[in-house]
């Protein structure tokens, strides 16, 4: 069996958080190149969007191995001190713990892994992002698994006519469920339509058995209790026989759907499809990017990768994606753009709550108002 992980992590932007300084894509690069070479891993790769340093890679040691997630911490490491050094902002800032504790499950680094038995010809996308959540990913696996809309191979492929299994996570429930669609779908959507709290975790195919999708499903102001900087989550997505066709996963992109991130972590912005040249976002830290690094895995090594959105039809949704901005920025601090209270990751709220307190007078009974005016009239 093979596994395909990305693990990733802010650990210092160039300049604030719009993109990598290229010393830490050295660094990284070099540490990955290294473990192919000793053994530990078949094959990897280094990429970034936004701020974020990913590493791309494979090996046969399983999801959750301590050695494949002490190397990518030991690589954060390194990038982290390279990133004090150049006075890059933020440094270390993903890092939640002082010490690596068997896995990276809680320490602040994303990671998203996919186990698998390759096929003759196995194309993958990776996809990663930057100023937003985990949540963004439910919308997009929705349309690519269970809508035929987007989707043409779940009416015509008698492999996919079966549907998809979707294992879906409760984040602050810390439990998860699966639903079984296309019987249900509605169930599915009244869950992942709330993307802050429930994320679509995997998809699994009803036909192979096999899994279809992996995400990232970590939290960073949940694991700190604080806000300590965007999730900027990443997805692995298997294509053809049987599953999607490329052209069926890259589809929903080209609707700039509007995702929870942006400044602060704390907007309502439209995800912008980009080549790797253009994730760098430097609007009110937005609009949140997403890239797409396509790969044929063969006999385990990352054929490619091939930059998916780099592509001239992707222009009309980066042409929209700048219109919504626009809409929503007008907004400011009103909502829909600023996110509800209850979702805001970097906020005085609490502060201002406590400080003006005792200034809030009760307002009387609406019982008590209908008997004054009945005594009135």
């Amino acid at each position: 069996m093979l596994t395909l992980s990305i693990i990733k992590a802010d650990t210092g932007g160039f300049v604030g958080h719009s993109a990598v300084h290229p010393e830490l894509m050295a660094v990284a690069r070099a540490a990955v190149e290294r473990a192919v070479r000793e053994g530990l891993l078949v094959d990897g790769t280094t990429a970034a969007c936004g701020d974020d340093v990913s590493l791309v890679m494979t090996h046969r040691r399983g999801p959750d191995c301590t050695d494949i997630h002490s190397f990518a911490w030991d690589t954060f490491l390194a990038t982290t001190a390279k990133a004090r050094e150049l006075g890059l902002y933020g440094a270390g800032q993903d890092l939640l713990s002082d010490s690596f504790s068997g896995n990276l499950r809680g320490l602040g680094p994303g990671y998203a892994e996919l186990e698998f038995e390759e096929r003759p010809s196995e194309p993958v996308l990776c996809f990663l992002a930057d100023k937003t959540e985990p949540g963004a990913w439910n919308l997009p696996l929705y349309k690519m698994f269970a809508d035929p809309f987007n989707t043409a191979g779940l009416v015509i492929d008698s492999k996919m006519h079966a549907g998809f299994e979707f294992e879906v996570y409760d984040l602050y429930e810390h439990a998860r469920i699966v639903f079984s669609c296309p019987e249900e779908l509605y169930e599915l959507l009244m869950f992942i339509g709330a993307p802050a709290r429930y994320v679509v975790h995997t998809v699994r195919s009803r036909a192979l058995g096999e899994t279809a999708a992996a995400t990232s499903t970590q939290r960073l102001s949940l694991i700190a209790g604080k806000y300590v900087g965007k999730d900027d989550p990443v997805m692995i997505v298997r294509c053809q026989s049987g599953l999607p066709a490329v052209g069926e996963v890259l589809e929903p992109f080209a609707t700039p759907w509007t995702v929870a991130g942006c400044m602060r972590g704390s907007h309502h912005a439209p995800l912008m499809p980009v080549s790797v040249p253009d994730a760098t976002p430097s609007r009110f830290d937005g609009p949140p990017r997403v890239v797409g690094l396509g790969f044929q895995v063969t006999q385990g090594r990352l054929v490619g990768p091939r930059d998916m959105f780099a592509d001239p039809s992707f222009d009309r949704a980066r042409q929209r994606a700048n219109e919504v901005m626009d809409y929503l920025r007008a907004h400011g601090p009103f909502e829909p753009h600023r996110l509800p209270l209850d979702e805001l990751e970097y906020t005085t709220m609490s502060t201002l709550a406590k400080r003006l307190s005792a200034r809030w007078q009760t307002l009387p009974e609406p019982a008590q108002d209908l008997a004054t005016a009945s005594a009135k009239a």
